[in-house]
């Protein structure tokens, strides 16, 4: 067995030289495309891997970062912990994932990274911290903030944007027809919250058809899961004037409201139709398949990743500060069954 490639090994085989080298390997953005490529080309040839021990000890650095949510039962959750995990490995980078359950304990021993040196930087959706409480929990870690609760000037930030979301999603249900319309999971419209943002959409869309916003139509759920849909809809549709469409604050809600509504006989959606948020792979293969708002996840994580790294690399001495990013992240109405949909 011959020794193991090392860094000269690829230099010489690239034709450039071992600090070029370095570079590619350490994902530093001034190294040409030609340059970057024909040293990947040689990495891969002579199969040389990078010592990550060293190279995280020189930084002082573990390696290891922090994926921070609420709760890994919820299908959006589970699907960004994917993405995020698989995108931290493109950059050597193992995650450690902590459910915090919405408790404002758990949130703040990870911003304190869990009490010890094990981790190199947070990437971090709060439920129970707001601004406030951020603000004033003075974080020894690099954070970048994921979903509404943000803190503009001092973490990077990346979110969807949910008034413009929940508004395309209400106008969907009002081009087909639809006039009253009830919001599963939602809450007084605000500046702030997730439930609560989205909600505001629904009612500027429903104000621009003309329409009277009606908060007897808005029905805040307990938790955001299945049960808590059906429950919903079912005490909806026992209204002297049930709803004609539902506008479901996450899918897991929307898919227990469809089974509610099959149970009582209610027809979907020719009776009700019913929109969704976050694209689970569930929706897609619920009958009827489900209409939800799709947040560009892939997206979200490629951007959170970025944005920690790079909040760790800023965080050494050696390093000129840099301004902090707030990332809007796109995202496509999804039109299927639920609503009149072909897919």
């Amino acid at each position: 067995m011959g020794s193991r490639p090392r860094i000269k090994d690829v230099a010489r085989r690239a034709g450039v030289s071992e600090k070029t080298v370095s570079n590619v390997i350490n994902d530093y953005p001034h190294v040409t495309a030609k340059t970057r490529a024909a040293v990947e080309a040689a990495v891969a040839e002579l199969g040389y891997r990078v010592n990550l021990a060293g190279r995280q000890l020189r930084r002082g650095e573990s390696g290891v970062i922090a994926l921070v949510i609420p709760e890994l039962d919820l299908g959006y959750f589970a699907e960004l912990s994917d993405l995020v995990i698989r995108e931290a490995e493109r950059h050597s980078r193992t995650v450690l994932v902590h459910q915090t359950e919405a408790q404002r304990e758990r949130e703040a021993a990870a911003l304190d990274g869990f009490g010890t040196d094990f981790v190199d930087g947070v990437i971090f959706s709060p439920l129970a911290m707001d601004d406030d409480d951020l603000s004033a929990y003075s974080a020894r870690l690099p954070v970048v903030l994921l979903g509404e609760v943000s803190l503009p000037g001092r973490h990077d930030h990346a979110a969807i944007d949910n008034v413009a979301a929940a508004r395309e999603a209400t106008e969907h249900l009002l081009e087909r027809g639809r006039r009253r319309i009830a919001v599963v999971g939602g809450r007084p419209p605000r500046p702030t919250g997730t439930a609560e943002l989205r909600t505001r959409g629904y009612s500027e869309a429903v104000r621009a058809h003309g329409l009277d916003y009606d908060p007897a139509l808005v029905r805040s759920a307990r938790r955001f899961h299945w049960q808590d849909g059906a429950d919903l809809a079912a005490a909806l549709m026992a209204e002297p004037e049930p709803p004609d469409a539902l506008l479901c604050l996450n899918d897991l809600l929307a898919l227990g409201a469809v089974r509610a509504l099959h149970t009582a006989g209610v027809r979907v959606p020719e009776d009700v139709a019913v929109v969704g948020f976050d694209d689970v792979t569930a929706g897609r293969f619920a009958i009827p398949s489900l209409t939800t708002v799709a947040p560009d996840k892939p997206q979200l994580a490629r951007e959170a990743v970025r944005l920690l790294l790079r909040a760790i690399s800023a965080d050494r001495p050696s390093t000129a500060p840099q301004a902090v990013e707030e990332v809007v992240i796109g995202h496509t109405l999804v039109v299927r069954e639920s609503t009149g949909g072909t897919g």
